[in-house]
């Protein structure tokens, strides 16, 4: 995530793109604590996806709204180089990046790609 980018904007477009129909909220939680571990700007992302319908929550269960998934062809990018993971800070040789129009998020492991987009 480059400096410019909003981590609401990012967090929100996120939650956007989950596959899960339904999640517990610390699965939601954890997948926007790759993008801040700020409790102010969590809840703000929080908000800010459930006031644009992209999630609803009821007590301790968030629902997507099953919108546009990511393509894994087009939208997510992996590069070789020397990254930590954003997910589990595994030390990686290739990081897979996001591409949202909000900006570029990662990277990410094999693995915790998969678990942020809901495909595990």
């Amino acid at each position: 995530m480059d400096r410019e980018t909003d981590p609401v904007e990012l967090g929100v477009q996120l939650l956007a793109r989950l596959e899960d129909p339904e999640l517990p909220l610390s699965a939601v939680i954890d997948r926007i604590e790759t993008v801040t571990t700020h409790p102010e700007t969590t809840r703000a992302i929080l908000e800010e996806a459930e006031k644009r319908g992209h999630i609803a929550r009821d007590g301790e269960t968030v629902t997507t709204a099953g919108g546009r998934f990511l393509s894994f062809d087009s939208e997510v990018v992996a590069r070789d180089g020397d990254f930590e993971c954003r997910r589990c800070g595994a030390g990686l040789s290739t990081g897979y990046f996001m591409r949202l129009e909000a900006g570029e998020h990662g990277p990410f492991g094999s693995s915790c790609i998969r678990k942020v987009t809901g495909r595990e």
